[in-house]
């Protein structure tokens, strides 16, 4: 529409583009979209419902200016007339747009954007997704906002603005979203992640943190047919059920019939240093042949790609800022017009990256393609498919030949610490590990499997202990069925808290010692055939 608006007829209407993205976000979707959700306007106005939409996302776009000077920058490459409207003119626009149209527009486009041979997108015939949460999203200090979101509260008191969790399904290989909700911060991460496993599919292999290995958000993600690779909580301790040759072995969680992986990884830098962690993993990937314990922890680094996803949503195109919106109902459409802009934009990176063979999406740049697409959009720029002669630009773009033109070089190997940039927070000073405050290459990664002991190999002169007895006892006699601390130790007859606390730190080391199988928080039982031996220990 805006590039049509531009001949000697003065037409009274807004324009209605953003610049290049119109070419993946185009009029007719915007129409279907509206027309779908019930928010086209019922009369005929300056500013029709399909400007709204494509003024939301405008503001986006150009987080950093105010609504007036968002709307001079769609109106700059016009050669006609168009209003003038007033601030207030284009709250009520927002208003009466409303949530639906921008959610609608983001279903439309979200989901994996990669062809099947493109580099760095899969593992075997499974596409590599994520999931993970991002609290960090700042909303304005206003009442409506706060009755919705509440206030987050630091160690040093309420943080100054209240804060909204995102949780997004994320497509590794290219940092395309699959889906995505949000809410408040005092909501779990796991809860929002179980609205998310009904996009997963049977083709994708699915990577998470500790925070998302819970038995029930595990039978989700495998009720839809998805693999996935998780890792586990070190203290869960999954019981032993087949010693595999390659040190990881097989277990069984409610219905699940899973493999745990336990290894230490660790880097070594240029300059001799060494920085390492122990991980525990459960994936479906139950065969060793085809999925060697090595490469599966190897291949759990590409979990990280959702943190760039959200560096590129938090830092590149939000700059940090704090968001528009004071109520709700404007939060929800800033929120969903911010996820529709950022997948039109991998769109476009992930298109012009696949005209170059073997290009990996990672060196494709966020920060290049967003500054095109602004420049587009003052210009007027690609508003519109070409229809001249197809050249290498006609192919990819204004916005893509500048992606082309600034590709990142190859991923490079380093590491740096890990703390939080912010005085006030628990983190800040955090560097558990002691690593270097500034980016260390590194010079080769070890990755060793550390096989489970099994239970009953003891050394044999372990002497019997009267309390170990007596707990395998209680829990023989209750059919070995899974019994709560506070269980066992009323039937042992322990009644002061003192000893109470002694019987759970006896029951937690012998849980991690494999004495005991921890099967959820303070409860346990006995492995099959555990003799009645005492170990070692408290």
């Amino acid at each position: 529409m805006a590039q049509s608006v531009t001949g000697g007829t003065p037409d009274v209407f807004a324009p209605g583009h953003i610049g290049e993205l119109t070419q993946v976000i185009p009029p007719e979707l915007v129409d279907a979209v509206v027309e779908e959700t019930g928010a086209r306007e019922k009369r005929l106005r300056s500013l029709p419902s399909r400007v709204g939409v494509y003024f939301v996302l405008a503001l986006g776009l150009f987080e950093h200016l105010g609504a007036q000077l968002v709307w001079d920058k769609l109106v700059a490459g016009l050669s006609v007339n168009v209003p003038q409207p007033s601030e207030k003119a284009l709250r009520d626009l927002r208003r009466r747009v409303g949530v639906a149209p921008l959610q609608r527009l983001f279903d439309v486009l979200a989901g994996p954007l990669a062809q099947p041979s493109t580099p760095g997108v899969r593992y075997r015939r499974w596409r590599t997704v994520a999931f993970d949460g991002c609290g960090s999203l700042s909303v304005p200090d206003h009442e409506r906002n706060r009755t919705w979101l509440g206030r987050t509260v630091r160690r040093h008191g309420p943080a100054g603005y209240p804060r909204l969790m995102l949780m997004t399904l994320c497509e590794t290989g290219t940092r395309a979203l699959i889906a995505a909700a949000f809410g408040p911060a005092v909501k779990a991460e796991s809860d929002y992640a179980r609205e998310l496993t009904g996009h997963l599919t049977s083709d994708m292999l699915l990577l998470a943190d500790r925070a998302f290995d819970g038995n029930e958000l595990l039978a989700a993600i495998a009720r839809q047919g998805a693999q996935f690779l998780v890792r586990c909580t070190s203290t869960r301790r999954p019981p032993v059920l087949a010693l595999l040759p390659d040190g990881s072995y097989l277990t069984r969680i409610g219905n699940l019939s899973l493999r745990v992986i336990e290894a230490k990884v660790e880097a070594r830098t240029v300059d001799g240093s060494t920085f390492g962690d122990a991980y525990r993993l459960l994936t479906t990937l139950t065969d060793h042949r085809t999925d060697p314990a090595a490469r599966l922890m190897r291949l759990y680094h590409e979990r990280w790609e959702i943190e760039t996803a959200y560096l590129a949503l938090r830092h590149t195109l939000l700059q940090g800022r704090v968001l528009r919106s004071k109520d709700p109902v404007g939060l929800c459409q800033e929120v969903w017009g911010l996820l529709t802009l950022y997948q039109a934009l991998r769109s476009i990176m992930v298109t012009a990256v696949e005209t170059e063979p073997g290009c990996d999406p990672d060196r494709a740049g966020f920060t290049a393609a967003l500054e095109a697409a602004r420049d587009t959009v003052v210009s007027l720029t690609g508003t519109l498919p070409t229809t001249g002669p197809n050249n290498y630009s006609d192919l990819v773009g204004q916005v893509g030949t500048r992606i082309l033109r600034t590709l990142l070089p190859r991923r490079r190997m380093r590491l740096s610490t890990r703390i939080v940039k912010s005085g006030i927070s628990r983190y800040h000073t955090w560097n558990r590990d002691g690593r270097p405050r500034d980016s260390t290459p590194i010079s080769t990664i070890e990755i060793t499997v550390h096989p489970p002991a099994l239970p009953g190999t003891q050394a044999p002169s372990q002497t019997t202990s009267r309390r170990w007895e007596q707990v395998c006892r209680v829990l023989a006699a209750n059919a070995n069925q899974p019994m709560h601390t506070r269980d066992i130790a009323r039937r042992l007859g322990l009644t002061t808290a003192p000893s109470i606390k002694s019987l759970t730190a006896q029951l937690c080391y012998w849980a991690r010692n494999n004495r005991l199988i921890r099967t959820a928080p303070c409860t346990y039982k006995i492995p099959l055939a555990e003799p009645l031996t005492a170990p070692s220990g408290p």
